[in-house]
């Protein structure tokens, strides 16, 4: 039977909230929030000098437990895993983690009490929540909508005249984007991504199925997108970057969502001679712009014929990536590609799990499997250049829910509208193990783990405000529990705990101020 965590004392002002377990089908358990109650792990500060707080989930007990201590001279006696930090190799800078605000994710927030909601978007905005600080917005309908739609449905309107943000912008996006800027202590970075131009725009006239965009409206479309940044920034929702297409080698074959086909040269084309200096001289060279925005198969060669011309490079500023394809190819591709353009980040843009199951396990309550894939998804790919990591939607239905092509995956977030409560998974607390002590500006740092041991992951941040602070997230796969030992200072200052089995672990580690 699981055990509610007791409070913990996190702060001399600010107290940790538990878990209220509950399990159905899957091997962990789910935390249940309603209109009375939510846990929320609290304000989690750096510890003092020669000091280290350890935050702990695992699949058979703990949510965001909490325990903290002093380090210690020598590492800990028998210790089964040895990690060994460096802070003198040092590499990206993180820009930071987040989810998506689709029309889905409102609809089915809206399903709650307004008390309800509040819980929910604390949980993934507050600094008592895991704090979420980077999202991304579709640019009009995407594939958790209920209906096709873009901006400008009125066909021949080469102008955009009739442009304008619809229905689901005011009603599912805008209000919780708005929330969660009130709710943010960090600056909430926004990234608009277009699933489709106007059908009329494309070769197909279609919104999914195979077709790119005409040729003759490479213009309208540039303008299409300024008008989308001016539209947001009007509405307090100021974007942060682009991408130029969700996808865009889905729509080569008869894709059942919105898409639209681009080869790399017609991305390279159309940014170098169109979208670029329209957003040059909209004045939103300031945007971070970014291309592929699929699968990592496609690296580095779809990226790199759009950066080896430099009328084009001068305009994008990274590659976003989609994590579907990384079982079958390797992050090694990540390097590969930083090592061609250094000046360019890299960003992991969508994520979801579930979304190739069996209709019954799209979604898994209390699932631990699918937490432990997005965290070593997430270790490996920090690992290899990625400044940060975006899960999809934020709230989904158990039942599913109202979709015109209903591509119905798993959430860190489920949504029982039946019992008005809503389902914090496994997958929550993962993407919180890196979003909540990960700060932007926070820097990679390099990491090893003894050998022998390779069902222990880790990646080490250097804090950006303090050359002595770090946090360290290690992810054991194994069955078994490890003694671990982390090296924080050069054989001089170390952190030694048990890391139960099946769990995730962030160590928020201050080095004693002989390490001046």
């Amino acid at each position: 039977m699981l055990l509610l965590l007791p409070l913990l004392l996190i702060t001399p002002s600010t107290l940790a909230s538990e878990c209220v377990p509950r399990t159905f089908q899957g091997d962990s358990f789910v935390c249940v929030c309603n209109s009375d109650y939510c846990d929320l792990p609290g304000v989690i500060k750096v510890p003092a000098a020669g000091s280290h707080t350890l935050i702990t989930t695992s699949r058979d007990e703990h949510r965001f437990s909490i325990q903290n201590g002093s380090n210690d001279a020598l590492p800990g006696e028998g210790s089964s895993v040895v990690v060994t930090l460096n802070h003198q190799e040092r590499f990206q800078a993180m820009m930071g983690f987040g989810g998506a605000f689709t029309d889905a994710t409102g609809i089915n927030i809206l399903k709650l009490t307004e008390e309800s909601q509040e819980w929910l978007m604390k949980s993934y905005f507050s600094p008592e929540g895991i704090e979420y600080n980077l999202c991304r917005v579709p640019m009009a309908g995407s594939d958790f909508s209920t209906r096709p739609y873009s901006y400008d449905d009125v066909e021949g309107d080469v102008d955009l005249v009739h442009f304008n943000l619809t229905t689901e912008d005011y009603k599912y996006k805008l209000p919780f984007i708005h929330r969660a800027q009130e709710l943010a202590e960090r600056e909430l970075l926004l990234f608009g991504s277009p699933w489709s131009p106007p059908a009329w725009m494309k070769e197909n006239g279609m919104f999914n199925g195979s077709g790119g965009l005409l040729n003759e409206m490479w213009q309208p479309y540039a303008d299409y997108f300024v008008k989308f940044v001016q539209a947001y920034s009007a509405e307090g929702a100021p974007i942060w970057g682009l991408t130029t297409q969700n996808e865009p080698l889905t729509g080569f074959q008869d894709w059942r969502w919105n898409t639209c086909a681009w080869t790399a040269e017609g991305q390279r084309d159309w940014i170098k001679t169109t979208l670029g200096p329209t957003l040059q001289a909209a004045g939103m060279r300031h945007l971070q712009l970014m291309v592929l925005d699929h699968n990592r198969d496609a690296l580095p060669w779809y990226p790199a014929t759009i950066l080896e011309d430099p009328e084009s490079n001068q305009f994008v500023d990274g590659v976003a990536i989609h994590w579907y394809d990384d079982d079958n190819t390797g992050p090694e591709v990540m390097s590969e590609l930083h090592s061609l353009f250094e000046d360019k980040f890299l960003l992991y843009t969508e994520s979801c799990d579930g979304w190739d199951a069996a209709p019954g396990e799209r979604v898994i309550l209390g699932d631990w499997y699918r937490a432990e894939s997005y965290a070593a998804n997430i270790i490996d790919d920090v690992n290899h250049w990625s400044t940060g990591w975006v899960d999809w939607n934020m709230a989904l239905d158990i039942d599913g829910g109202p979709n015109w092509a209903y591509n119905f995956v798993d959430s860190p977030i489920i949504i029982d509208e039946k019992s008005s409560e809503f389902y914090k998974q496994p997958m929550f607390y993962s993407m919180g193990h890196f979003s909540k002590f990960i700060a932007p500006g926070d820097r990679l740092i390099s990491s090893t783990v003894s050998s022998g041991y390779e069902h222990v992951r880790v990646a080490a941040f250097q804090h950006g405000s303090t050359d002595t602070a770090s946090t360290i997230v290690l992810l054991n796969m194994g069955e078994d529990m490890e003694t671990v030992t982390v090296d924080v200072r050069g054989s001089q200052e170390f952190v030694n705990f048990v890391m139960p089995a099946k769990s995730i672990v962030s160590v928020l580690v201050n080095m004693a101020a002989t390490a001046h």
